[in-house]
């Protein structure tokens, strides 16, 4: 199968490839245009213009004063397309070279009128586009409120976010909201944005900044069967601006200040960010560079609520007074527990069996029980655990070693770095070169299983691409590099193992003290406070030198067992290289559209065994796929009806056919009802098919691949469910355990059904609004199991617990709605949306990441010249409470609202913007996940320079 799917992909390429002569055109005789462009309105010139041959890649932009001059080889006549962001397109046709061709341009918002490529991968009215779809311009960015284009995003119909730090928000649609959203495709520039190691997509954390964006096109829904593995609750589409169309110098600089209210600490945080574009073309020449910095002090996780690991919920109590076994959410080293009774049987068996050997080897006989007792009772180091059995002063409870918070073990300084270069040449009008390079550096904190202090982390995707007219031939590289990043987790734990180790002193002196406690006539909460004040005596504390030479120490060793291991960080320098092709077949056919494409893609896993099994071995994974899509315009191009099917193959799992049928009906001019029945799939990721990471004593998180199954004996030492663990401690009954038998990892499966309505009314008002129903089947959802060490339950004394994901075999079942309206009245904009999305429970005893709220909604209004060049813009955003579930904890995550706002000042003589605005302005502090930290307010200020500024 490998070998023909490779086949096919060849014979893909050769196809294109052989296309190309019709796209490359023979030097002819150049015909110059050219004119000036004015505003209708004012009747001034206007600078920055796009002015392109319709149907080719050619183009020019008009100069400071309006002007324009067009040097082209296409055959006359042809048709100049000039478009500018809040202007309406207008078109004319050239029949003659020479003369002036004048235009005027007129102001519109433009509604319904916007151009999409993601719902097809072609050029449509988005009034037209078969599946639902939202937009942002250039215009739009300009104007948003919140400090980027990303964190404007949750604002969008039905489009849910998590975010885990300043700089890290995930994006997903349709339910299954998550902190990596791997169920969700994001693409710059056509490049996948997933980090392939980490498994978590880079966003906004090395992505593009709001000065390079041209637009931003979001699909809700599936959409494997034209973007492959992934896209299964939609994708997310970024393109930067080209150097021909937006050409000159771009600078933003802005300061704002957030932790106003000292809620997560003393003093407000200073926030510098510096964005700078420059961009040329120079006859058929063009290049671009971007940079960007930003620093800040990061938002604080504090819920110190506390979390049951066993029984996966939260529990009474937020510190060691209110339950000795306390674990705090955003608490670390506390994950570490032990049994009373369990240290206490331990301690005599160890003295029993000491002083049985020395007592044999001194009389060559075996003491009286009476003889043991009598030595138990008086030797110190076992006399307060005899004295406390006897006297039934060892409670049968857990107790949990102190912790340390999470501002003392990650690196809340965090920053971003971003540097991007592009050289384009245009060999003809209808073929274009480019070679493209984005790379961004960046500290941050995400949460995975446990949370991650990415400090220093690296991200580098670099990209040829040649494409024309009806085609694209594109190959890049994603290379990731982990730099310092740690587990917070897992230091903190090896902070406290390193000073005193658990088993063998810690719980030790604890018990002791707690029993020493009793005799003394306190009380068990007493007891238990003076237990741990005993064992904790000598702690590393937060801000001395030996706490930080010990976390230095451990942040510097990696991950894992063996010399030079033992510590928290990660080792991480995996690997993506991707090629793909399509050519659009239409104007070849006429009779309907057809495009084809193909793909293949390699995984390369480097992590040094600090996260993958791949200690002692490379890593490799290959792709492949190859999609075919036709459309058809029927009955007075009242009906257009569209079949898409992709087919997709990973060497580690069987082939997947992905179809697509969509029908648009015209039911009246501008008015439209869509219908859709769209597949996708998920191939598990690299983390679910090869992970195998320590995450604290006792527990491994492992791949589902039959290879590290086997390695952990898995399949004939079968594990039992941990539900069913925690049943038997409760009873004691053996019968209540029940073994979990692994079956084949498989890759996850949508059927989404999907009708909707988009309609202009009066020019004014645009509706639009949908209903979905999906089905899920071999449903990918974390799993825990409890080896016993010798496949007995008596065994769990010594049990090892793996974390992992296996297929849920019942169907999992999602439905929902959402209906947005914009209306637009000259310079005034007014929006809103509401969304609702359910869950039906399944009959399997498996959880799933929903991590949805039934309903959310928005409102916006602005103006971007209410007066005298003043406009402003509001956003406001609500979500209901709703339960979250992940492999890092679970509970309810309270409703919450945020109010964001900008106002500006427009300085056309100088093309520059002046803002000054701020997200979650009420500055109420509100979480997106469990685990995650509190968002409170950014205030900021910001001037915009753009020689392209209106």
């Amino acid at each position: 199968m490998k070998r023909i799917l490779y086949k096919a992909y060849l014979y893909t390429v050769m196809v294109i490839l052989a296309a190309l002569p019709l796209q490359v055109t023979l030097a002819q005789e150049q015909s110059v245009v050219s004119g000036k462009v004015t505003d209708k309105t004012t009747g001034n010139g206007m600078p920055g213009v796009t002015v392109s041959i319709k149907g080719a890649v050619a183009g020019t932009i008009t100069d400071a004063n309006g002007n324009y001059k067009l040097n082209t080889g296409h055959a006359l006549p042809f048709t100049l397309v000039f478009s500018n962001v809040g202007y309406k397109p207008t078109e004319l046709r050239i029949s003659s070279a020479g003369g002036n061709q004048d235009v005027q341009l007129e102001s519109t918002e433009i509604l319904g009128m916007e151009v999409v490529v993601a719902a097809s991968r072609v050029a449509e009215s988005i009034l037209e586009s078969p599946v639902s779809i939202e937009k942002l311009n250039v215009a739009a960015i300009r104007e948003i409120p919140t400090p980027s284009f990303y964190d404007a995003l949750p604002n969008l119909k039905g489009v849910e976010s998590s975010m885990q730090s300043l700089t890290f928000r995930s994006i997903t649609t349709r339910g299954f909201n998550g902190n990596g959203n791997t169920r969700f495709n994001q693409l710059i520039d056509g490049m996948d944005g997933q980090a392939p190691g980490l498994n978590f997509s880079v966003g906004n954390i090395v992505g593009i900044s709001d000065l390079d964006v041209e637009s931003v096109e979001l699909l809700p829904g599936a959409s494997s069967a034209l973007y492959g593995a992934g896209g299964m609750n939609g994708t997310l589409l970024m393109t930067s601006k080209n150097p021909y169309d937006y050409q000159g110098l771009s600078l933003q600089l802005r300061a704002g200040i957030n932790h106003v209210g000292h809620e997560q600490r003393s003093s407000a945080g200073f926030i510098p960010d510096i964005t700078a574009r420059y961009a040329k073309a120079i006859g058929k020449f063009g290049f671009k560079i971007n940079a960007s910095y930003m620093s800040a002090e990061d938002w604080q996780a504090q819920d110190y609520r506390n979390f049951d690991r066993t029984a996966q919920k939260l529990k009474a109590g937020t510190s060691h007074a209110d339950d000795p076994n306390y674990d705090g959410v955003n608490v670390y080293g506390d994950e570490i527990n032990g049994n009373m009774q369990d240290v206490m049987n331990g301690v005599l068996a160890q003295g029993t069996a000491g002083y049985i050997k020395q007592y044999h080897d001194a009389t060559g006989t075996n003491p009286t029980q009476q003889q043991i007792n009598a030595f138990l009772a008086s030797n110190p180091q076992t006399q307060p655990f005899y004295v406390g059995k006897v006297n039934n002063l060892i409670p049968n409870a857990s107790v949990s070693r102190t912790g340390y918070n999470e501002q003392d073990m990650v690196d809340y300084s965090t920053r971003s770095v971003k540097l991007g270069a592009a050289v384009h040449y245009r060999f003809t009008d209808k073929l274009e070169g480019i070679l493209q390079g984005n790379w961004g550096n960046g500290t941050t904190v995400y949460t995975g299983t446990d949370r991650y202090s990415l400090r220093n982390f690296i991200l580098g995707q670099y990209k040829a691409e040649l494409k024309g007219k009806n085609f694209f031939l594109r190959a890049y590289t994603t290379q990731e590099r982990s730099g310092e990043a740690y587990n917070a987790t897992a230091l903190a734990s090896l902070m406290n193992e390193t000073w005193k180790d658990s088993r063998t002193q810690w719980f030790p002196q604890y018990v002791g003290n707690f029993v020493g406690a009793k005799l003394a006539g306190q009380s068990d909460a007493q007891a238990h406070a003076a237990a741990r004040a005993a064992a904790d005596q000598g702690r590393f504390m937060p801000g001395t030198p030996q706490f930080e030479n010990a976390k230095n120490d451990i942040t510097n060793r990696y991950i894992g067992f063996g010399e030079g291991r033992n510590g928290a960080k990660f080792n991480d320098k995996t690997n993506l290289y991707h090629y793909e092709g399509m050519y659009n077949f239409t104007d070849h056919i006429k009779v309907f559209e057809l495009l084809a494409g193909a793909s293949y893609r390699r995984y390369s896993l480097h992590s040094n065994g600090t996260i993958f099994d791949d200690g002692d071995k490379g890593i490799n994974i290959d792709e492949y796929g190859a999609y075919l899509q036709a459309g058809k315009k029927l009955i007075n191009d009242r009906l257009k009806l569209t079949g898409s099917v992709r087919y997709d193959k990973n060497e580690n799992f069987d082939g997947r056919f992905t179809p697509r049928i969509s029908a648009v009906v015209t039911v009246a001019p501008e008015n439209n009802i869509r219908l859709s029945y769209q597949t996708g799939f998920r191939i598990p990721t690299n983390q679910d098919q090869y992970i195998d990471l320590p995450i604290r004593a006792g527990v491994q998180l492992i791949g589902g691949l039959p290879s590290i199954l086997t390695k952990y004996d898995l399949y004939n030492n079968k594990a039992y469910t941990q539900e069913s663990v925690q049943k038997f401690q409760g009873t004691g009954n053996p019968a209540e355990l029940k073994q979990y038998t692994f079956g084949p990892l498989k890759p996850e499966r949508v059927k989404a059904y999907e009708i909707g309505y988009r309609g202009l009314i009066a020019k004014k008002l645009l509706i639009d609004g949908y209903y979905y129903y999906n089905i899920y089947n071999d449903f990918i959802s974390p799993l825990v199991v409890v080896q016993s060490s010798d496949g007995t339950p008596a065994g769990l004394a010594n049990a090892r617990a793996f974390a992992t994901n296996v297929n849920d075999p019942a169907d999992v079942k999602t439905q929902g709605w959402a209906l947005g309206l914009d209306y637009a009245e000259r310079n005034w904009t007014f929006g809103g949306n509401v969304s609702y999305n359910k869950i039906k429970q399944t009959s399997s005893e498996l959880l799933n990441d929903f991590n949805t709220p039934k309903f959310r909604f928005s409102l916006n209004a602005g103006n971007k010249n209410v007066y005298k060049n003043i406009g402003f813009n509001i956003m406001y955003r609500w979500q209901d409470t709703f339960y979250w579930y992940s492999t890092f904890g679970a509970g309810d995550v309270p409703a919450f609202s945020t109010l964001d706002a900008q106002i500006n000042y427009k300085i056309p003589a100088a093309k520059a913007m002046v803002k000054l605005g701020g997200s979650n302005i009420l500055n109420k502090y509100y979480t997106t996940s469990l685990g995650n930290p509190a968002i409170g307010a950014v205030y900021y200020v910001s001037i915009t320079f753009d020689q392209l500024f209106q």
